[in-house]
């Protein structure tokens, strides 16, 4: 079944203009919402806003809203001055200037979108995309929706173009916040860990190898319960969770683990061949 888009837009650059469909790029299922309950009759809570000076609930018709400028100081906007703000919605993909798609550091990464050539479009969004595939560079720009500019990345993938939203720079905060005591790699150290890298590398990114067992799991309880059946909870798994290793010895040790596992591969593919023989 193929993608529905959920809006439209025109990308522009130069004298270019490439009517496009946007469409999501995933379906999120991260987590499993809960609904709060009053514990004695199972009715769903509402929520509700309490003033805590008048010491009164306020209902939606009564509330503004207003800036902390400062320490419990308020500036206060009204409806109309809040959309006068808002950035208008022009539907276009203004592209700024093309850069080194290697050079966009990862943690600038807010949310994707796919774009697909909309009526009329087909040629132009060849061009880009073929453009973009052989010079190793993205178009990055500016894209307003719902009342806010974005900032934007257009990339080639599979012979399509993915919108990539970014977070602008001051929203990024900076590596050097992470606090990481000075220190040493010693070499020992630094060629185990690149032995256990290499034994356990894939030439290949292969997301679909790993699922979201927690979820699973939780769907599974919640599924348990509507039919009523008991919930028993899963015995601990034992072994030395508490025990510290030396870095050294822990990395020997998983480099032992890894080869202990390749060699019973090997054994057990000796012991398929075997059997092909003998029948």
């Amino acid at each position: 079944m193929p993608a529905r888009s959920i809006a439209t837009a025109t990308i522009s650059f130069g004298l270019v203009s490439v009517p496009v469909n946007i469409y999501s790029s995933g379906e999120s299922k991260a987590s499993v919402s809960f609904n709060m309950l009053h514990k004695k009759c199972s009715s769903r809570l509402k929520q509700q806003y309490i003033c805590p000076k008048d010491n009164e609930i306020v209902t939606r018709d009564e509330m503004v809203k207003g800036y902390e400028f400062a320490k419990d100081q308020y500036v206060v906007l009204t409806p109309e001055e809040l959309k006068a703000l808002e950035e208008k919605a022009t539907s276009t993909i203004d592209v700024l200037e093309f850069v080194p798609l290697a050079k966009v550091d990862r943690e600038y990464l807010e949310k994707v979108y796919y774009l697909g050539p909309d009526k009329g479009g087909d040629r132009a969004y060849r061009l880009l995309t073929k453009a973009l595939e052989e010079s190793g560079r993205a178009a990055l720009g500016q894209y307003a929706a719902r009342g806010q500019q974005h900032l934007v990345l257009l990339r080639p993938l599979n012979g399509r173009l993915v919108m990539e939203q970014l977070h602008y720079s001051d929203e990024v905060r900076s590596t050097s916040e992470v606090p990481v005591p000075e220190g040493d790699v010693k070499a020992q150290e630094l060629k185990l860990a690149m032995m256990l890298i290499d034994q356990t590398s894939s030439e290949e990114f292969e997301p679909s190898k790993y699922k979201d067992t927690v979820r699973e799991r939780v769907l599974e309880t919640i599924q348990q319960k509507v039919e009523g059946q008991d919930i028993t909870t899963q015995p601990a798994a034992g072994g030395g969770g508490d025990k510290i290793l030396d870095l050294m010895e822990a990395l020997k040790q998983s480099l032992a683990k890894s080869k202990s596992g390749d060699d019973e591969s090997e054994e057990k593919s000796a012991g398929e061949g075997r059997k092909k023989k003998a029948s």
